[in-house]
């Protein structure tokens, strides 16, 4: 056993992660969630924050606000109280767009992530004979593969022959910047739209958006990103990198909820567009013509000329809550504990568990968030029974198909010893899995 090994086992490794915690000055955010609790332990330890972010403490406050509110006010909710409801989704602009790098005016938190897609797709995604092509990663988001194969097919067009997926070199699981370039400088006439991931949901590979958005203008193509796993993970400046919109959900990193509202960006050049097609709905009608029911729709400027509907209240609230937190801890703050967290946890697993399996996320800490994406090697064990016996020692991480366990180790809430725990139950796990049988 090296040296390096015996360090970060038993009480000296232990002792190393909780004096890492004394000196993190963002600890005390952890109180402000709720952990779930465990069957086995206290507390689950919980790196699953990539698939649903943790529930806030001020959450159940601002929710029983709400409920209270319409209780004792009904429809007139909509004008009086604390937060009216007509404008609710307006308080939250400012923190948003602070989150993703944007002006206020590019932001609106409504609907969900595969619906704005959609709305972005009926406005940026306009095809020609010449320029007919979407360009996304192979493995996308299934989602987003389903929504822009039926967006193709919505203009009479055939995926097997505009749909572009850009892959990883045979043997490897991301993708290579160089490869981007290369495809762009290839296929960039015949792409009407690039449309890829923040941070791959599988792999956990951050993509270099401000270069793509370079490489794609240039070759005369719409860009927009889905960063449902990149919002409230790594900084982002969409407005500076300048793509034509992205979209996100909030129930990840973002911690408002299963299924709650997503955000869209629209950048400001296309805010004051009212020729650049779109789906349309009243709450993106001109505020102050809004309740005169005429049947001549008035864009709004900004990213709010896109929304469809009136804000869903009870979807909204939690993500005030989050987001004062978002604005306390700061972001940067948050991405530089993120990667020493990140990268302690790459170190744990190099220095005890190397040859049993593999990290396919990328080592470099500028392409990638929070998440470490795992895969067993070959004759160590059954990647899904590992994660199922992880399960049923409380330990919540996350199962990809085929071959992929993902561990999130989200700043605001997770501890450098939740990470060695983590680390010490895997290990105890693979080498009953590998002991000899009698």
């Amino acid at each position: 056993m090296s040296r390096r090994t015996e360090a970060v086992r038993g009480d000296a490794g232990r002792e190393q992660a909780r004096a890492l915690d004394t000196g993190d000055a963002l600890r005390d955010f952890r109180a402000r969630f709720h952990i779930p609790a465990g069957r086995t332990r206290p507390q689950a330890l919980y790196l699953c924050g990539n698939s649903l972010g943790l529930q806030p403490v001020g959450v159940e406050r601002l929710m029983r606000e709400e409920l209270e509110a319409w209780a004792r006010l009904g429809v007139r909710g909509h004008h009086e109280g604390t937060r009216p409801w007509l404008p609710y989704h307006e308080q939250l602009a400012n923190d948003t767009a602070l989150l993703v790098g944007a002006r206020p005016g590019e932001v609106v938190n409504m609907n969900t992530l595969t619906v704005n897609l959609h709305l972005m797709m009926v406005s940026f995604y306009r095809p020609t004979a010449e320029r007919p092509c979407i360009l996304i990663e192979e493995g996308a988001f299934p989602s987003d593969r389903y929504a822009v194969a039926s967006q193709i097919a919505y203009h009479g067009l055939r995926a097997e022959e505009a749909l572009i997926e850009l892959a990883p070199r045979p043997g490897e699981d991301c993708i290579r910047d160089e490869d981007i370039e290369s495809l762009l400088a290839r296929e960039g006439k015949r792409i009407a739209l690039v449309m890829l991931a923040g941070v791959q949901y599988r792999t956990g590979q951050a993509f270099g958006m401000q270069r793509i958005v370079r490489l794609a203008r240039a070759q005369g193509c719409s860009v927009g990103f889905d960063l449902a796993h990149a919002a409230g993970n790594i900084q982002l400046a969409l407005h500076d990198w300048a793509p034509d919109f992205a979209v996100w959900c909030s129930y990840k990193y973002l911690n408002s909820g299963p299924g709650a509202i997503a955000g869209c960006f629209v950048h400001e050049r296309h805010g004051r567009a009212p020729d650049l097609p779109r789906f349309a709905g009243w709450w993106g009608n001109n505020k102050q013509k809004r309740f005169l029911m005429g049947s001549h729709f008035e864009m709004l400027e900004g990213a709010e000329g896109w929304q469809l509907s009136n804000p869903p209240i009870f979807s909204l609230a939690p993500l005030i809550a989050s987001f004062a937190l978002f604005r306390e801890a700061g972001m940067q703050r948050l991405r530089e504990k993120s990667v020493r967290l990140t990268a302690y946890l790459e170190s744990l697993i190099d220095a005890r568990l190397v040859g049993r399996l593999s990290v396919i996320t990328p080592r470099d800490p500028r392409s990638r968030g929070a998440q470490l994406s795992l895969r067993l090697a070959s004759g160590v064990a059954s990647g899904r029974a590992v994660f199922e016996e992880l399960a049923r020692r409380d330990v919540i991480c996350d199962w990809r198909e085929p071959d992929v366990i993902r561990v999130a180790p989200v700043p605001l809430y997770n501890t450098f010893e939740d990470v060695w725990d983590f680390v010490a139950v895997l290990e105890e796990i693979l080498e009953g899995a590998c002991a000899p049988r009698p």
